[in-house]
């Protein structure tokens, strides 16, 4: 049972912390890193160490050697003292504190290889123990051939000694020159090994000290560094998770700078612009639902109280005259919402060619007269009108002028609508289509080019507007590289003018 508990426990740990948490990923991640830097750190240290050891042991060697064998080629002079014995025990004492100041082995041979000086005759007492032989040295027999190569003087950071020594030796040489002749040579000589034990572990110790209290420092340093450089991570990982459910008020604490600053930035404003679009979505599913439900709605009541008899025979040419202008208007709301999807979709690709604009505007202006006549509307600036080439989609920009009169017919009644077009010094042509009436609202002004969006709810209906009409306008234009702007005073007028370029540019093609 506690076996059971310690490994659910374990996978909790686990789960919630390791394969959950970015910030531990990414902190171990750095420790392991900083970690493997300081082993290669120390490998690289003990190896360049150990060469730069060699160098400076053999120096230190090579220094203390001449030194002793100056002293003895002083000794051997008479130079210091007459008395032989006292410069015996001066020789050995001597040799025997450079010997133990540097961790070697330093001793006296003579030309037939015989070793006759070292540390360790001199005993406690100061006398010669063993009759001057020492039991150590006694055995050694130096070759020919080192001798030969001692009397000029080396130095070697890895020999025997041509078999003297079972193991690789640090080894430095002098001659002693007395009266210009070599009478004796000096040997310092040290295991490499060991020397370099000692050495390293010295070394290491204080490696190791020294690596501890960094990575200490560094773990604290990498963790905090870590915390703030992933923070913005998990603070947008949490913002996806919102955005997901269809939470878009979830917004990420901008820090940093630069990239960091930067990417935080667009991240709110790709969240902004999803919290549009979602809007947007609701609202236009909401409003084709409604576009449809109504048409619909009207169409089956009045065929259904027309087959079971609730509208008597004479009444019922009048409804299905209303069913008939609800079928157009639901084919309209369809056509419009085929023509907005190719647009969107990138289906509907320019026809450019040069037409005359103003024959397309008295070509909509007849197809709208009956209505223009039975609202006693007054058409002006036709007569002013002049031929004006324009390099457009002609289909598509006869939609842009028919989707404008039709609006200025719907909303005109016993007033005017005032139409003009100008070339203008760029090469551009701009076309304005004005009716004097009620006028636009300044809040319903900056919305007019939205889909769905209607100015006049309350009359929406009577007037069978989709909604779609500006929007597709607005976007056909854009399509053109052209702008559109719209004017208005209420209770006085509302202007709507694109504008086309002179020549499409290439890369709406």
């Amino acid at each position: 049972m506690a076996a059971k508990k310690l490994s659910a426990f374990k996978n909790r740990i686990k789960n919630g912390l390791w394969n959950n948490s970015i910030i531990l990923k990414y902190f171990a991640a750095l420790l392991v890193l900083e970690f493997l830097g300081f082993i290669i750190l120390g490998i690289s240290f003990s190896l360049l160490g150990r060469n730069d050891w060699s160098v400076q042991k053999l120096e230190l060697m090579e220094n203390n050697t001449k030194s002793v064998a100056e002293l003895t080629t002083q000794v051997l002079e008479k130079r210091m003292n007459t008395d032989t014995k006292g410069s015996i025990f001066m020789l050995c004492n001597n040799i025997k504190m450079i010997s133990d100041a540097i961790n070697a082995d330093i001793y006296v041979c003579n030309m037939d290889g015989d070793v006759i000086l070292c540390k360790h005759l001199l005993s406690e007492d100061f006398e010669l123990s063993n009759n001057g032989e020492c039991l150590i040295h006694s055995v050694y027999k130096i070759p020919a051939s080192v001798i030969e190569q001692a009397k000029n003087g080396f130095s070697s950071d890895r020999t025997t000694l041509d078999g003297v020594y079972a193991k690789d030796q640090l080894v430095s040489a002098q001659p002693v020159i007395v009266n210009d002749e070599v009478i004796a040579l000096v040997f310092t000589a040290t295991p490499i090994s060991s020397s370099v034990t000692d050495y390293l572990n010295r070394t290491i110790k204080i490696f190791l000290v020294a690596a501890a209290l960094s990575l200490l420092v560094g773990a604290i340093g990498v963790y905090v560094f870590t915390l703030n450089l992933l923070s913005p991570l998990r603070d947008m990982s949490r913002a996806t998770k919102a955005y997901a459910k269809g939470d878009f008020s979830y917004r990420v604490k901008v820090r940093g700078k630069g990239e960091l600053e930067g990417l935080l930035k667009a991240f709110n404003s790709m969240a902004t612009e999803l919290a549009l679009h979602e809007s947007t979505r609701r609202s236009f599913v909401a409003n084709v639902s409604h576009e449809l439900k109504t048409p619909m709605t009207t169409i089956g009541g009045f065929i259904d109280g027309i087959l079971d008899g609730t509208i008597p025979p004479e009444k019922q040419n009048y409804y299905l005259e209303i069913v008939s202008n609800e079928t157009k208007r639901l084919s309209r709301l369809v056509v419009a919402m085929l023509n907005l999807s190719k647009i969107e979709a990138g289906e509907l690709k320019l026809k450019p060619k040069e037409f005359n604009i103003c024959n397309d505007i008295f070509n909509v202006l007849i197809s709208f007269e009956q209505q223009i006549e039975q609202k006693n509307i007054e058409i002006l600036g036709l007569d002013v009108l002049e031929p004006t080439l324009v390099n457009a989609d002609e289909d598509m920009i006869h939609q842009v002028i028919y989707n404008l009169v039709d609006n200025a017919v719907k909303f005109t009644e016993n007033a005017q609508i005032i139409v003009d077009v100008n070339k203008n010094s760029d090469g551009s042509v701009s076309v304005g289509i004005k009716n004097t009436g009620v006028g636009i609202s300044p809040e319903d002004l900056s919305r007019i080019f939205e889909r769905f969006y209607k100015v006049d709810k309350s009359r929406s209906y009577d007037t069978k507007s989709t909604g779609l009409g500006l929007y597709i306008v607005k976007t056909i234009v854009e399509m053109h590289g052209g702008t559109i702007k719209a004017e208005s005073v209420e209770n006085e007028y509302t202007r709507f003018e694109f504008t086309l370029p002179a020549k499409i540019p290439a890369e709406l093609l």
